[in-house]
């Protein structure tokens, strides 16, 4: 006989498939962020690899513009949001703070949903600051898009059934 491994810690399961609250989903954004901006280093040092290598006599560091800046930041951001709530439902931050982004019937958002809630997200992110007020713990964009950021701390994906 083999014991069966809960993979939610008991103290948590009482928030299991609970909306989150807005301190969690800022903690969670903030991580993305992170992501975001390790992400935009690497595709900055890479340019500049491919430049050095491509002429090293004159190779001169490269300044983005600031409109350069936030374009290509914006654009990675919405990658990165689309890809990871369609693949899993949650990104890094999600991943670290136990959670997860459903749709209105609590399964994995298509390709076109997620990619609208990652442009949503990205054009306007103070929309998060209605989960502080919202009954229902539902940002801007979750009211649009009729989704929802649950507390979920089982790690195995979710499938469509």
């Amino acid at each position: 006989m083999t014991a069966r491994i809960d993979p939610i810690p008991k103290e948590v399961r009482h928030f299991q498939g609970r909306r989150a609250g807005l301190i969690t989903r800022a903690l969670a954004a903030a991580i993305d962020l992170g992501v975001v901006a390790v992400a935009m280093a690497a595709i900055y040092l890479g340019f500049s690899a491919v430049l050095f290598l491509y002429r090293p006599s004159s190779f001169q560091p490269l300044t983005p513009s600031w409109e350069l800046t936030v374009v290509v930041g914006y654009l990675v951001l919405t990658l990165y949001l689309t890809a990871s709530w369609r693949s899993g439902g949650r990104t890094y931050g999600c991943h670290v703070m136990g959670l997860r982004v459903v749709d209105r019937i609590g399964q994995r958002l298509h390709v076109a949903s997620a990619f609208l809630r990652a442009v949503l997200c990205g054009i306007f992110p103070i929309g998060l600051l209605w989960v502080a007020i919202s009954r229902e713990n539902r940002s801007i964009q979750d009211l649009i898009m009729r989704t929802s950021v649950i507390y979920d701390w089982d790690v195995r994906p979710r499938v469509r059934g």
